[in-house]
């Protein structure tokens, strides 16, 4: 197994753990994910994080009970493991900013089992880091289709699907704010 963690910063030579910058609704007995902590994203899942830092985006795969009419509806004929949305807003970034890919050891992070997420309660070196400069080529490579939207908040209702969604970031998403539950994602 492999973690990472991912950047616009080039030069970070330790990782600190610090709270999010803006905490989440947490369940009960989970508050301590705003704390101060270490991040990392194992290497399965980490397409969540081939996107400039504020990019907001949704990606959606399937779960062991995803039901073939979800497949149908959202992935369509696409054979892609992900789907990746993302408003045309970002596009120029996505296809032109660096971002930085930093392996981290894996001893002392703590598995959330959720969505390949991990946290180290401790500052951390990484091995090593690596630049993405074709952060849409990446995504094709790891299996992800990426597809640009006027907006986001059409995929509002995927949480209720029998799919796997992930919204990172999507307070910067045009309108997100306006749409109902929006502070839950």
């Amino acid at each position: 197994m492999r973690l990472f963690h991912f950047s616009d910063d080039p030069g970070i030579e330790c990782f600190v753990p610090r709270p999010v910058r803006v905490p989440s609704m947490r369940p009960p007995g989970r508050d301590w994910l705003n704390g101060p902590l270490v991040w990392a994203i194992d290497e399965v899942t980490q397409p969540l994080y081939f996107f400039p830092r504020d990019c907001p985006r949704i990606v959606l795969w399937e779960a062991p009970t995803t039901t073939e009419e979800d497949r149908a509806r959202w992935f369509g004929s696409s054979d892609a493991r992900m789907i990746a949305h993302v408003e045309w807003a970002w596009f120029e970034r996505l296809r032109s900013e660096p971002l930085y890919r930093y392996e981290l050891p894996v001893e002392g992070f703590e598995d959330l089992a959720d969505a390949g997420m991990w946290v180290a309660r401790h500052a951390v070196r990484p091995l090593c880091v690596e630049t993405l400069d074709d952060l849409p080529a990446m995504m094709a490579a790891h299996g992800v289709e990426l597809r640009l939207m006027a907006s986001l908040v059409p995929l509002r209702d995927v949480w209720s699907t029998s799919l796997h969604a992930s919204g990172v970031r999507l307070r910067h998403a045009q309108g997100w704010a306006a749409t109902p539950d929006a502070s839950t994602r």
